[in-house]
């Protein structure tokens, strides 16, 4: 099954490739604005972050706006989507590699956000994003909280030792569903990874869990979503290039960082991460903070 879905990752690579290479070479003597070695440093520490589970879009949206990289914030959606694209697949296929975690449980939760994004494009956007922006905030606070305290010795309500790979019987039956309504979010601009990372610790499963299950279901989503933006040409074509490349050196060397990382090292940053994501949340509902993956 983990075969299976590697290989559904490279058919994405390729399809992606593809669909970006081709407009890229049409357009080889009009790529537009921006600058090489500052888009692709841009690349290369948002997709360092998003390995880590911090999330790329929010940084390269402030990065991008910084140093005026953009001809126009029109362009911001599509470059978001197209320059990260090939990124996080990169992500989740190492992470599917050298992680171990159940091949069922993995597909089984990275299957339920691809159905959930596709079913919450249709229906989910009616929600009031702003609230649930806010109550999505509070709840990874007071979830990181608890596991602060239980790393601490303090509590002992979310497992023991954190060590499992796989989930069976009821608790992975309560992963998917709740995968699902995370990757339904994603729609109206939730992010998956931090509320993901927040399931698999909460659930029992090794902290080291939460990167293949959350990478692989944003791989699924970002070249499908780029199909549109290359046609179209709202995408900036220097920048994306460049980010993408300066982003797969992100991935390899951060993904080395991370899986060398003690466990109980790892959790610490992941709480903070956790942290950081909620506030982001509920300054988003205020109508502070742009949309974010994660």
């Amino acid at each position: 099954m983990v075969t299976i879905l590697l290989g559904i990752y490279v058919a994405l690579m390729v399809l992606h490739t593809v669909n970006m290479g081709s407009d890229l070479f049409k357009n080889r003597n009009n790529l537009g604005h921006g600058s090489w070695i500052v888009s692709g440093i841009i690349g290369f520490v948002t997709d360092f972050l998003d390995t880590l589970g911090i999330g790329s879009f929010a940084p390269t949206t402030l990065a991008l706006d910084a140093t005026k990289q953009l001809s126009s914030d029109r362009l911001l959606p599509g470059t978001l989507n197209v320059a990260h694209g090939i990124p996080v697949l990169v992500e989740a296929f190492i992470f599917t590699q050298v992680v171990d975690v159940s091949p069922v449980t993995l597909f089984s939760l990275v299957g339920a956000a691809t159905i959930g994004a596709f079913i919450g494009s249709k229906f989910v956007t009616g929600l009031p994003e702003k609230k649930v922006q806010l109550w999505m905030g509070w709840a990874l606070i007071v979830t990181a909280v608890l596991m602060f305290a239980r790393q601490q010795g303090w509590i002992d309500i979310l497992g023991a030792d954190n060590t499992a790979t796989a989930l069976t019987g009821i608790k992975l039956i309560i992963g998917v569903v709740i995968n699902f309504f995370l990757g339904a979010l994603m729609t109206i601009g939730v992010g998956l990874y931090a509320p993901c990372m927040a399931m698999v610790y909460m659930l029992g499963l090794s902290p080291l869990v939460a990167f293949p299950v959350m990478m692989g279901s944003c791989a699924g989503l970002m070249p499908i979503a780029s199909i549109n933006f290359v046609k179209t040409g709202d995408y900036a074509r220097k920048v994306s290039l460049a980010i993408t490349i300066g982003g797969i050196l992100g991935v390899i060397i951060a993904a080395k960082f991370v899986t060398g990382l003690n466990l109980e090292i790892l959790t610490y940053i992941i709480i903070v991460v956790i942290i950081y994501t909620g506030i982001t949340y509920i300054r988003k509902s205020m109508g502070t903070v742009a949309k974010a993956k994660a």
